[in-house]
């Protein structure tokens, strides 16, 4: 019988181990596509500094000394 119970305990903790390898999966996948995003802002928000920065520096040539 203590084999049975030991195959039980066993059991349950791979079945454990399992569930918290698919939690895990799930939220490497919800952090990855986090990621992205989040890169794709700071991109795009670079991109909308050097606009300004080339617009900004337009418009110093346009004042006189």
């Amino acid at each position: 019988m203590a084999l049975n119970a030991d195959l039980d305990t066993l059991d349950a903790k791979i079945d454990q181990f399992l569930q918290l390898c698919l939690r895990l999966k799930s939220e490497n996948k919800e952090l990855r596509l986090q990621l992205a995003s989040a890169q794709n802002e700071l991109k795009r928000l670079g991109d909308k500094v050097d606009g300004a920065k080339t617009r900004l520096e337009a418009l110093l040539h346009q004042i006189p000394e």
